[in-house]
């Protein structure tokens, strides 16, 4: 098939690149011109193991082009998949208006049938609306022009992108003709996935709740290791008992300092400003919302219990994206940890391997390595706040002889809290017995 993917950012280059790999070709838009530019160039605007390469290839065989004309390939395409933005207004609801205009090129453009694929993330009720948009467009010229709206959400998981959509775990669909869910059985032919065929409304409710459910364990477990400190319990081996239980299972329940990036805090915000609007009050989302806006603060308060203050301390951080292997700071915590750490007068170096030139753009008086040994030097305490391997397998003994003080805030629980004391470290991490 010939697909047009409009929208060249991470859920669109990433979706490009997979249906390209399956032998499909593909034309990626973006009214960014730089951004085309870089494509070409095989330079990605963000990091995502693997996908440099692939364009490269893709683009040399002719399986995958990019550009900035619409009306260059809409007539060439039997599919159309929308994957632009949806970034959080000030209400928290999401913000349409790319979807809206790239619908309104497309009813513009579109002389005869074709499936348009909703792939962004987008409020319940949005497939509606947009398919008035479109008829609406094709009214304008006079047109009666036949076409198909889908709802197919995305799954992705920052860092592991690409293996996702080349295998999806499930692979939703809401549309509303047999010849749609044809076309959609051809165009995931390949999948071993099993896929769901639903209304329009239902997919899109399935991609927020899948992610409000997901946040909620976290919370969960992260509120559950407040108490467990309190309590004298190890939240590790709590979660690790739960997730035994294969009615809740393991994924979701490691303690730490919150989520961040750009799905969980945006979906969530959105569905609770939708839930709003219809006047149905979701309390558990509040609270869900509410324990991880304070988790990183909780956690800095433990680190000011035990240094008495912050004011004049030098505060190594390891880790700055919201998640190892990706670039992505957006809503990650150690945003908020630094500026707590700015407020309480504190000093601080900072190493992270993908994320540093993001976060200089907006603290540039904090001092940033290049590796994290040298983040650590007359260090009065460390906070691990990513857990990339790096920063994991780091020579702890070696890092002893560096730091002022041999504190280490462990904010994911991702070192072994009885080697660091067998070190001679003073440990805490999230929800466990002091060491």
């Amino acid at each position: 098939m010939n697909i047009a993917v409009i929208g060249a950012g991470y859920v669109g280059a990433t979706t490009s690149v997979s249906f390209a790999l399956r032998g499909h070709t593909v034309f990626a838009i973006d009214h960014d011109k730089e951004k085309i530019g870089k494509l070409k160039q095989a330079s990605l605007p963000f990091y995502e193991e693997e996908i440099d390469g692939l364009v490269k290839k893709l683009a040399g065989n002719g399986k995958l082009s990019f550009t900035t004309q619409l009306d260059e390939c809409i007539d060439k395409c039997s599919i159309l998949f929308i994957t632009v933005g949806t970034p959080s207004l000030m209400g928290g609801q999401a913000d349409l208006s790319f979807v809206e205009e790239v619908a309104r090129n497309i009813g513009n453009l579109m002389n005869e049938y074709r499936v348009i694929v909703l792939k962004s993330t987008v409020p319940v009720g949005t497939n509606a609306k947009i398919k008035k948009l479109i008829i609406n467009e094709l009214t304008k010229r006079n047109l009666k022009i036949p076409f198909d709206l889908i709802s197919n959400p995305e799954f992705l998981r920052e860092g592991k992108a690409l293996y996702d959509a080349l295998h999806p775990d499930r692979i939703v669909i809401g549309c509303e003709t047999q010849k749609a869910q044809k076309m959609m059985k051809e165009l995931y032919g390949h999948a071993k996935s099993k896929i769901l065929f639903t209304s329009p409304i239902d997919a899109e409710m399935i991609k927020y709740a899948s992610n409000a459910f997901l946040a909620a364990k976290i919370s969960f477990i992260n509120e559950l290791a407040r108490f467990c400190e309190k309590i004298g319990a190890n939240v590790t081996e709590v979660a690790k008992g739960m997730g035994m239980d294969s009615r809740i299972g393991a994924q979701f329940l490691q303690a730490g300092i919150g989520y961040g990036g750009s799905c969980f805090p945006k979906d969530i915000s959105a569905l609770l400003a939708l839930a709003s609007e219809n006047g149905i009050p979701l309390n558990i989302l509040q609270a869900v919302l509410q324990v991880n806006q304070t988790q990183p603060e909780w956690f800095l308060e433990k680190v000011k219990k035990t240094l008495g203050t912050l004011s004049g301390k030098r505060i190594a951080i390891l880790g700055l994206t919201f998640k190892p292997r990706t670039d992505d700071i957006r809503e990650a915590p150690s945003l908020k940890i630094i500026d707590y750490l700015l407020q309480n007068n504190a000093y601080i170096t900072a190493y992270d391997p993908k994320g540093t030139e993001h976060v200089k753009k907006i603290y540039p008086s904090i001092t940033y390595t290049s590796n994290p040994l040298d983040a650590l030097k007359k260090a009065d305490a460390v906070l691990l706040i990513t857990e990339w391997e790096e920063i994991i397998d780091m020579d702890w003994k070696a890092a002893l002889n560096t730091v002022s003080a041999p504190f280490v805030f462990d904010g994911r629980n991702a070192l072994d809290a009885s080697v660091m004391k067998q070190l001679g470290y003073h440990y805490e991490g999230i929800g466990m017995p002091e060491f």
